[in-house]
């Protein structure tokens, strides 16, 4: 499954990267998120790669969901897809936008791929097992290597937003007596946890899950964790609640280490 992930997500990134240098407009969602050409074109090239592999398997995706396409995922495993994660650093000019492809199976995300097409970097993992990569310039795959949290140090470094920001993250911070902490956007936040280089990631302002899946499916795979206010683990595939939208996450918490995981400071 993450050969085709990796297939679909460099063949987007090249697209991606294609918009950009070209120029595009940017238009507004209904619920005034910034969508362009990019994301649009880039979730057409991944559900193409789905479609053709696993036709079985109904895919949530970013982009068909604000157009009203929800396929029937009850009791079934499925895919979550957000083409290009951290729109608003895209049409900034930043590099932290991502792909993300993930596969949901009973509420976990069990296998998921985060590629940075401007950085050059991709990060996928399934079951135990993930791996950072290099991607050249033309696109193909560079050299691998094995990735896993590190233990939870004294001196914990957080991670938080680049745009949501909340006082509740600084409250949080302080509970816990973590005096660093750096912003930066997009589903990069995880693997910077799930590669040794930060231990935590709190989030208390709105994600959907298509924006968390891949990115805790490789933290997940080598061992952090990422759960909600009460400790438990967040789940996926939530519809049909009065509280909120379909697919919207609450706050959670995502850990870089098993060790002292809701231990206050």
């Amino acid at each position: 499954m993450l050969r085709t992930f990796e297939k679909a997500a460099l063949e987007a990134g090249r697209a991606i990267i294609t918009v950009l240098r070209e120029g595009f407009p940017v238009a507004m969602k209904a619920d005034a998120s910034p969508v362009t050409v990019a994301d649009e074109e880039a979730e057409r090239i991944i559900l193409a790669h789905l479609a053709r592999d696993y036709p079985e398997i109904p895919v949530v995706a970013e982009e068909s969901v604000a157009a009203g396409k929800v396929p029937d995922i009850a009791g079934r495993g499925f895919f979550l897809v957000d083409p290009l994660d951290g729109t608003r650093e895209f049409v900034d000019g930043r590099q932290e936008f991502t792909v993300n492809i993930a596969y949901i199976e009973n509420g976990a995300p069990v296998a998921g791929i985060v590629y940075a097409p401007a950085l050059g970097l991709a990060f996928s993992g399934e079951r135990g097992h993930a791996e950072s990569v290099v991607v050249a310039d033309d696109f193909t795959v560079g050299a691998r290597s094995t990735i896993t949290v590190r233990e939870q140090p004294d001196d914990r470094l957080a991670l938080a937003s680049l745009r949501h920001n909340s006082p509740e993250t600084g409250s949080f911070l302080a509970d816990h007596a973590i005096f660093k902490c750096t912003n930066i956007g997009s589903s990069l936040k995880f693997c910077l946890l799930a590669e040794r280089k930060a231990d935590v990631y709190p989030r208390f302002t709105r994600t959907m899950e298509w924006d968390t899946a891949a990115g805790d499916a490789v933290l997940r795979a080598v061992g952090g964790s990422t759960v909600t206010l009460d400790g438990t683990p967040l789940t996926y595939g939530k519809t049909g609640t009065a509280a909120d939208f379909d697919f919207a996450n609450p706050n959670f918490i995502s850990w870089g280490g098993r060790k002292r995981v809701l231990e206050p400071a």
